[in-house]
């Protein structure tokens, strides 16, 4: 686990990423990696999911 400022950085970096419209597969973090959800995190502050489209049939 990172340390405080280790995730603060790792969500300051992710909301950069979400800003800059990067994809969210560019995360430098392992799958594994605490701050790899901390990174996540403040891309999706920034680049929120959006609601399912609607299907026609």
């Amino acid at each position: 686990m990172g340390t405080r400022e280790d995730i603060v950085r790792a969500v300051t970096a992710g909301r950069e990423a979400g800003k800059r419209g990067d994809p969210p597969t560019s995360c430098p973090y392992p799958s594994t990696a605490t701050l790899r959800t901390a990174w996540i995190r403040g891309y999706a502050e920034t680049r929120p999911v959006s609601s399912q489209p609607e299907t026609t049939s």
